[in-house]
């Protein structure tokens, strides 16, 4: 099923996938999947595990190519196009497993990512320790430790951290980039009720000035920060449009909750954390 796509007019497409397939073996992650966003967008992906979500973002941020199909960012042709590449274009993505260094403070996190935004990746073995004390840099990073939390926690060491600490401090470390296109895997996960309130705090701030992809079971809270909803089942977008309409979908009800009754229950987070 090609999902219809968005019928905005006011801003051009950030993302448009045609056709894209991601076979491994016999199985096929993403199956014939078509999709587009706006820029400015913020769209949310739901779906049970194993429908491809994060296949489908993988190959979005570059961790490997699809087998057949073509994704375009802002206009650009992106297959063939190394993550690295992609990020110094403005597409930076988090993961459900934390990506962050474990053996360094929570300043020194944000003041690489930051410094890689301001000096580039090949500059990290031209002293980049010796970089911290930029006015530049340390300004900009305390700024984000306010932002999310991290006034008192410059100089503990990221492994001393709580799940949901280090899952902040991941986004933090993308928001400091300033990304052209954010896309988060599972951003919630981890996090307590007050501390997803926090993160959502801080995104909706980019509502409408950022284009947002998220990957998230939370329904209740994605709900909240995005425009639409995409659902994936089997490789394939089965419905993409307003949150309500998305999930009131009668192939959503049938295939994804697993409901008939038009009465029955479809907000909440049923499926995972």
């Amino acid at each position: 099923m090609a999902v219809q796509k968005s019928e905005a007019n006011l801003e051009p497409l950030a993302l448009e996938v045609e056709n894209l397939v991601m076979q491994f073996g016999d199985f096929r992650a993403v199956d014939n999947l078509s999709f587009s966003m706006r820029k400015n967008e913020s769209v949310g992906i739901i779906g049970p595990n194993g429908a491809g979500k994060t296949t489908f973002i993988n190959l979005l941020s570059g961790q490997f190519p699809p087998t057949s199909g073509t994704i375009k960012i802002f206009g650009m042709d992106e297959i063939g196009v190394s993550t690295q590449k992609r990020v110094e274009d403005g597409v930076l993505r988090s993961f459900q497993l934390v990506q962050i260094f474990d053996n360094l403070t929570v300043h020194e996190n944000l003041a690489l990512a930051y410094y890689r935004k301001l000096y580039g990746r090949r500059s990290l073995q031209m002293g980049f320790f010796m970089k911290l004390s930029d006015k530049a840099i340390r300004g900009k990073v305390d700024e984000i430790r306010e932002v999310f939390g991290f006034t008192n926690m410059e100089k503990l060491e990221v492994s001393s951290l709580s799940l949901g600490n280090k899952k902040k401090l991941e986004i933090a470390m993308i928001y400091i980039n300033d990304p052209e296109l954010m896309i988060l895997d599972e951003p919630f996960a981890g996090l307590s009720d007050q501390e997803i309130d926090m993160v959502l705090s801080v995104l909706s701030e980019w509502a409408h000035k950022k284009t947002l992809l998220i990957v998230e079971h939370k329904i209740s809270k994605l709900t909240r920060i995005v425009d639409k909803l995409a659902v994936m089942h089997e490789g394939r977008f089965i419905a993409y449009g307003p949150c309500e309409e998305t999930l009131n979908d009668p192939v959503v009800r049938q295939s994804y909750w697993k409901i008939n009754d038009p009465r029955g229950e479809v907000e909440g987070d049923k499926h995972g954390g």
